[in-house]
């Protein structure tokens, strides 16, 4: 199974709030950030983070893909 960050994006567009935005105000790394959008793992520090910005739940930003999906 791969991690798919779409709803994050999904939220953001929905938001009108830029990557560059988001961290910023979640104060993650430009490093943490990059991961996301390479849909690689991070950690749970980083995924809370972004839900207590974002005022939202951990599945409204990510979801468990079968790798072929990806």
């Amino acid at each position: 199974m791969a991690v798919s960050y779409k709803k994050l994006w999904k939220l953001l567009i929905d938001k009108d709030m830029k990557k560059c935005d988001l961290e910023r105000k979640a104060g993650i790394t430009h490093y943490a950030l990059g991961k996301l959008s390479k849909g690689k793992d991070v950690s749970t520090e980083v995924l809370g983070k972004i839900c207590e910005t974002l005022n939202c739940t951990i599945d409204d930003i990510m979801e468990f893909v079968p790798e072929e999906e990806k």
